[in-house]
């Protein structure tokens, strides 16, 4: 290990669950909710879109923190969250007041996933702004320190240090961004290419003298988890997340991946 590496990571390992709210009656989506949290997933997330990002185009759809909102009654122990909130759909003062009451609401068990943004069908049928990828990642730069500042402000605040995931893996822009704002940086890509952005937010975290390893690492999984999780396990990743659509909510591949974090631990 050189004198630059990033020890290994001391934090547990998680397995989140995306719920993607597309092709489904809130019934159903409800019930995968409810299942996943008793399988034993540590994190349930949706997605903040407006229209189905697979299958057919104008399928049903539900929005998503009303949705968060819901699942904090209905949730017990997991945490819940979006993968992720889009920038652009509203004011960064009022997603921050969202976000603090849906952590009331959860008992302290929200958090905030955010991005710039990039699904065009949800800009132009919204009235949304689309601009260029460079402004989305300028304006959500800009509404960081709202949200961060409009949390200090908030009577009454909220029940923790709400944890900020940001996605995406722009080496110029987004992880600059990361590394600033940052609890948990959401990844795409092979283990090589996760290590190798690593490598570059561990970069940014020291510019700013802060420790790479406040930094959790995540990535989107599916397929067996013999196949990629040693691996993203060695590129720094600890929180693994498993993708699953309407109507029918497969489970069976998170039930792998919870399996393979338990036989972890023995």
């Amino acid at each position: 290990m050189s004198d630059d590496a990033v020890p290994p990571p001391s934090r547990p390992v998680r397995i989140g669950v995306q719920v993607q709210p597309q092709h489904a009656d809130y019934p159903q989506i409800r019930r995968a909710v409810a299942a996943a949290e008793e399988a034993g997933v540590d994190l349930v997330m949706n997605w903040d879109h407006f229209f189905p990002l697979y299958g057919e185009p104008d399928g049903k759809h539900f929005e998503c923190w009303t949705m968060l909102g819901a699942w904090a009654e209905a949730t017990e122990r997991v945490e819940i969250g979006a993968l992720v909130s889009c920038n652009s759909y509203r004011n960064p003062d009022l997603l921050a007041d969202m976000a603090r009451t849906v952590d009331h609401v959860s008992d302290g068990r929200l958090l905030l996933g955010i991005g710039s943004g990039w699904f065009q069908r949800d800009y132009d049928e919204y009235g949304f702004e689309f601009g260029t990828a460079g402004g989305r990642i300028a304006d959500l730069a800009t509404a960081m320190p709202r949200i961060e500042a409009r949390w200090a402000a908030l009577n009454p605040a909220p029940l923790r240090d709400i944890p900020v995931m940001i996605g995406g893996g722009g080496e110029k822009k987004t992880l600059p961004l990361v590394a600033r704002h940052a609890d948990i940086w959401h990844s795409f890509g092979d283990p090589a290419t996760v290590a190798r952005k690593g490598e570059v937010l561990d970069g940014y975290c020291r510019d700013l003298g802060r420790d790479p390893r406040e930094v959790e690492r995540s990535a989107g999984v599916e397929g067996d988890p013999a196949a990629s999780g040693d691996a993203l396990l060695g590129a720094g990743v600890t929180l693994f997340t498993v993708g699953t659509g309407g109507p029918d909510f497969d489970l069976g591949p998170l039930r792998e991946w919870l399996a393979w974090r338990d036989d972890l631990s023995r």
